[in-house]
């Protein structure tokens, strides 16, 4: 059992990244009783671990947090990871939001009318708990023959570092989504490169940029489309654009596994290989839930909008399409982190119709 409670407040929200604060804003803009716990040491979120030469989709004025928005950044179109991180953090002083670091949460547990939640600095109770960590923790590599008989170095978007450790290196770059298209343009500039993709990558035209990916959302979501934007998967940063011009956004089909030098096809073809980077995704940061036994469908616990089915008390945000469309976006956190923060003060207020409760801290 967790050991008696130190802290309570109303609302707990976990993880302090874009999600996280755009639940504050609201929550500070309603006079809620909350707090932030972010395991991060600065603010900033999972921007402050990407790679340095990363490109947002989209200009400034279209990846911003509710009430404030993003600043243009002189010279660049499409802002950077470093634009980001400065634009979080002054969004986080400017309103004042109360974000306690670097505090970890290890368990949420229910207790009756309130939930336990343990972290590796003290125990807290809270009414409701808005769950905000993403998924920058869970990085996902498939399972492939030979994985664990590779003698070079296999890396992942997440740990990434740009391109000093690849120079003059033979390096096979897997995936086909933005990660993969923005790191095999860089990758190619210092080292021999060979991209896999389990389906041949589907550009966006060049003068399409992310605000489109947020369009085809929020249709899918009401039905107007099928699932897949007509107009491609991969938007055309200028680095992708400058690597179409020297011709090295050329994807071969998916390996089928690795060998002790290199990698192997289904036809037989094998290549010696350094280095490996897995650009295949993230899966949602969700074992602090655990102890609440919320269930999984294919990975996600199943909602209704932000909130869980099993307990309607948590909600999720930002995690991606399934809590809200283009929810795991700077622009889309805004939306749905609004209607958790309704629904979840809204709970409260008809369990206590008096008030909402005291800070006890």
């Amino acid at each position: 059992m967790p050991e008696t409670p130190r802290e309570r407040v109303d609302v707990l929200v976990i993880g302090g990244g874009q999600a996280g604060l755009a639940a504050g804003y609201f929550l500070r803009r309603a006079a809620a009783d909350f707090v932030v716990l972010d395991e991060q040491r600065q603010g900033g979120g999972s921007w402050q671990h990407m790679w340095p030469s990363l490109r947002l989709f989209s200009p400034a004025r279209h990846n911003s947090l509710p009430g404030r928005g993003m600043p243009p950044q002189p010279g660049a179109e499409f802002p950077t990871v470093d634009h980001t991180i400065d634009y979080l953090r002054d969004y986080e002083h400017r309103y004042e939001l109360p974000v306690l670091r670097p505090v970890r949460v290890t368990g949420v547990y229910g207790s009756g009318e309130e939930f336990t939640v343990t972290t590796n600095a003290g125990t807290w109770t809270a009414g409701a708990v808005l769950s905000a960590t993403g998924t920058w923790r869970a990085p996902y590599v498939p399972a492939y023959p030979g994985m664990a008989e590779f003698g070079g170095t296999q890396w992942h978007t997440a740990s990434y570092p740009g391109t000093t450790p690849f120079r003059r290196q033979r390096v096979l770059v897997v995936g086909g989504g933005n990660s993969a298209a923005q790191i095999l343009a860089e990758l190619s500039t210092v080292a021999e490169t060979t991209w896999v993709t389990r389906r041949p990558p589907r550009f966006m035209p060049d003068d399409v940029d992310g605000r489109v990916l947020f369009d085809v959302a929020t249709r899918r979501l009401s039905g107007a489309t099928n699932g897949v934007s007509e107009l491609g998967d991969i938007v055309m940063v200028d680095s992708v654009r400058d690597a179409r011009e020297r011709g090295v956004l050329r994807a071969h089909p998916m390996i089928s596994g690795l060998t002790g030098r290199g990698a192997v096809w289904e036809d037989g073809t094998e290549r010696e290989f350094d280095s490996v980077v897995w650009c295949t995704g993230f899966r949602p940061a969700l074992r602090h839930l655990g102890p609440l036994r919320l269930g999984r469908e294919r990975g996600r616990i199943p909602t209704e909008g932000t909130r869980s089915l099993a307990e309607p008390r948590v909600h999720l945000v930002g995690y991606g399409d399934w809590t809200g469309p283009a929810s795991a976006t700077l622009i889309g956190a805004g939306r749905t982190a609004r209607v958790a923060v309704s629904e979840a003060l809204g709970g409260l207020e008809r369990k206590r119709p008096d008030n909402l409760g005291a800070r006890t801290h």
